[in-house]
């Protein structure tokens, strides 16, 4: 049976304020699509008549908006100045200000204290299971999951583990994708029976992330087994490009995609970027993977 070999010591993500975006081909931010939703769910939108939350709000969605650097962050400081229970801005602030860690997850943390008292203690009685639903609780979901993540780099596991878990109770749908963050975390950790748990809570899913890592966690425990290979399959179906990149047949660009398509060389890159050294650690899983490839793509080049 394959085992793993020692992990290697997860790579710490630089701080968020090292990502300087590109100005010139910095696509929308996907949060800011958020400010129409809460016009359309309103009527008007905050207005003079908002509350002060809602005023801080308006002037996140206008941040998300602003490509200049400099103005996001003095909107996010504004948006506080109004009203010290918006999460989103600590958000900001964390991702684009913070120069260290311990920064990053101090703001984090704030924004998490913030949207837990913005949303009210009502919403995690009564909203487990639609989270994201509402508008009101992403700010809130958006802190935990920078939190997690920020915990994750420093090498605060299990607490990190904590908080994507929580994310999904109170979300199973996962709007966020909190699901490949955790699949991946329990799989650098070799936490493979709650990986397989995690896998079949969303066996459902298509995506070459899921069957893969399916592929992979079914070799780890079995070895070259009959549902390895059918898994194996079918993942390939998904996504036939990931052997390539895992294989390195293929490079990686030097910048990731800005979108993922299914199916797609965008999203095997991105596999191959979250998921190699998973496979380069569990012995023999490369050389598996060459071996259940059809000759033609076994011998075919760069």
């Amino acid at each position: 049976m394959p085992t793993s070999k020692k992990p290697r010591k997860p790579k710490t993500a630089s701080i968020a304020a090292k990502r300087k975006p590109d100005a010139v081909t910095m696509l929308p931010d996907r949060r800011a699509m958020e400010g129409v939703l809460a016009m359309l769910s309103s009527g008007l939108g905050a207005g003079p008549g908002g509350s002060a939350l809602e005023d801080a709000q308006d002037l996140m969605y206008r941040a998300w908006e602003t490509a200049d650097q400099r103005q996001r962050v003095a909107l996010a400081k504004e948006a506080l100045s109004r009203s010290p229970l918006c999460a989103d801005a600590y958000v900001l602030l964390a991702e684009e200000t913070a120069k260290t860690p311990a920064e990053a997850i101090e703001l984090y943390r704030k924004g998490l204290e913030a949207g837990e008292k913005a949303v009210g203690p009502a919403a995690f009685q009564e909203d487990v299971g639609h989270f994201w639903g509402l508008l009101e609780t992403r700010p809130y979901m958006r802190a935990r999951g920078g939190l997690a993540q920020a915990l994750w780099d420093i090498g605060h596991h299990d607490e990190a583990l904590e908080h994507y878990r929580e994310l999904l109770r109170l979300n199973p749908n996962d709007n966020q994708g909190n699901r490949y963050l955790l699949a991946g975390c329990l799989l650098a950790l070799d936490r493979d029976a709650d990986l397989t748990a995690l896998l079949d809570a969303y066996r459902q899913e298509s995506t070459a992330e899921w069957s893969y890592t399916w592929a992979l966690v079914a070799y780890r425990r079995d070895g070259d087994s009959v549902e390895a290979r059918a898994l194996l399959e079918k993942a390939k179906i998904t996504n036939s490009h990931v052997p390539s990149y895992l294989l390195g047949r293929k490079k990686l660009p030097r910048k990731p995609a800005s979108y993922i398509t299914m199916g797609g060389e965008d999203e095997a890159q991105e596999y191959t970027r979250r998921y190699a050294a998973a496979w380069a650690n569990t012995r023999g899983a490369l050389e598996w993977l060459m071996a259940c490839l059809p000759p033609d793509v076994k011998t075919a080049r760069r």
